[in-house]
């Protein structure tokens, strides 16, 4: 293959190498990972990943798999192409939530409400050198804390391109305004949730209520549904400060536009789905995802009963908060949706 001419427009790899950047730049080509220096390594070529050998056919007990696989991924490559106008450089810092597993050359991003917090027992089971052995034995609120599972971000920028080109990467998506409606009733009618009250549910009450109580300014551990909307489609509140990551739009948590991630797995068939990413990762033999004994998960006939009271006004202004993860992830608009 001969090498481009100075003045000729290069093809990046960029993220995996099979997502292409067009850079108009003479002698150079762009890094696929930025620092604030400047400094990066353009990605070389990818070895052979696990998915590859799932396309062709070598494993053909999962054939129906195998289809929704490759044509989630082919959804999702075409919508970026169709929706995503600019193009830019990677840093660090979009690579907080890749949660990194050397051993098994694994990359997950954990999207929040999307059972991130099974996810991470199972890399802790994968990373613990035994020191785990099965997930569920793992309390929840050691899974999130912080230190125990590397992120993609802790790496040189060498070492974070290396990663992106050779690892498996999958991430688990959810339908947008079924995670929402999840998030707000865990960390806004939960009890417990004591922290989420005074950092956000205070501010909610204040700004968004009208005449609100003393011991609702003091406590914020009774905010509405309605109001959290008021709060997230209110201009100032990303202008203060980014959204919390429960309620972060997926594309902006893991950037699929970026980084070619070789499975989009769903919530919605998320037993299914993990089962093929263990099994692509040769570690279906060492750890088994845990199975949801939850009979009250956030559905779509209960998101329903919360949009309920939101006029079409405002589900309009919250659709188009989230419009871009209805379309990348391939999620028609709510039957319940009223948006004229």
């Amino acid at each position: 293959m001969r090498k481009p001419k100075v003045g000729r427009m290069f093809l990046a790899t960029c993220v995996g190498s099979l997502f292409m950047v067009i850079l108009y730049f003479q002698n150079i080509t762009r890094p696929a990972v930025e620092q604030s220096g400047g400094k990066g390594i353009a990605p070389g070529k990818t070895r052979r990943s696990p998915l590859q050998t799932l396309y062709n056919g070598d494993q053909l007990d999962l054939s129906a798999v195998q289809t929704s696989l490759r044509g989630r991924r082919e959804l999702l490559e075409q919508a970026c192409l169709t929706h995503t106008k600019k193009r830019r450089v990677l840093t660090p810092d979009d690579l907080r939530h890749l949660i990194v597993d050397d051993k098994h050359g694994l990359l997950y991003c954990y999207v929040p409400k999307v059972a991130c917090t099974n996810w991470k027992r199972v890399f802790m089971v994968l990373t613990g050198d035994g020191r785990y052995h099965e997930p569920l034995a793992i309390p929840a609120n050691e899974a999130h804390v912080a230190g125990n599972l590397r992120t993609l971000s802790e790496y040189s920028t060498s070492e974070i391109n290396r990663r992106l080109r050779s690892y498996l990467k999958f991430i688990f998506v959810r339908e947008p305004f079924e995670r929402l409606v999840s998030a707000y009733r865990n960390k806004f009618t939960r009890s417990y949730n004591t922290a989420f009250h005074k950092r956000y549910g205070t501010k909610i009450i204040r700004r968004h209520r009208p005449q609100p109580q003393p011991d609702a300014l003091e406590r914020g551990n009774d905010v509405s549904f309605q109001e959290f909307v008021y709060y997230l489609v209110d201009p100032r509140t990303q202008r203060e400060e980014p959204f919390n990551e429960h309620w972060e739009r997926i594309h902006s948590l893991c950037h699929p536009c970026l980084v070619h991630y070789d499975v989009v797995g769903k919530y919605e068939t998320l037993e299914q789905d993990s089962r093929s990413v263990l099994r692509l990762a040769g570690t279906d033999g060492e750890v088994r995802f845990p199975t949801s004994g939850k009979s009250t998960r956030t559905n779509g006939d209960m998101a329903a009963q919360f949009f309920q009271n939101i006029s079409p006004f405002y589900q309009k202004k919250l659709y188009n908060l989230y419009r871009m993860d209805f379309l990348l992830f391939n999620y028609s608009n709510p039957e319940y949706l009223k948006t004229r």
